[in-house]
């Protein structure tokens, strides 16, 4: 079956549905946002409790990824998601996310082949080329400085 690519591009547009941009956009705004006023939250309770700065921030992150893999476990974090689009990648959680989701998926195979094969399955390349990104800009700042 030969198909031109302005028949592939109508077959395309058909099976899109439309994006809901004035709704969607709004919910990511709230959701991101509320995501990163409850790691606000967390870092201010922790410099309450006596943690200086750097060490809040660090337990704030531990706790946010913590709390994003315990969600994901319990199948919450793709219900808040649902309604939260890009809000909810964006933050740390949604990194945490990508690395507990397809541990969930395939736990089912076992924990060598299913959970331990697939766990960087998302997160593997962003994990690669930031490191990669972070080298190279090392080297081009170590030679501009």
């Amino acid at each position: 079956m030969n198909i031109t690519p302005k028949q592939y591009g109508e077959l395309v547009k058909e099976a899109s549905p439309n994006s809901k941009s004035v709704v969607d956009i709004p919910c990511a705004f709230l959701i991101g946002g509320l995501i990163c006023a409850i790691g606000q939250g967390f870092t201010e309770l922790y410099k309450a409790i006596g943690f200086d700065d750097a060490t809040a921030s660090a337990w704030c992150t531990i706790t946010l990824v913590f709390l994003s893999v315990l969600l994901t476990g319990l199948g919450l974090y793709q219900k808040i998601a649902k309604h939260g689009g890009a809000g909810t990648l964006v933050p740390v959680t949604g990194f945490a996310n990508a690395v507990a989701s397809p541990a969930v998926e395939f736990k089912s195979e076992g924990y060598i082949l299913g959970l331990g094969a697939k766990i960087f399955i998302i997160a593997g390349p962003v994990i690669l080329y930031g490191v990669a990104a972070s080298v190279i800009y090392g080297i081009i700042y170590y030679f501009i400085r």
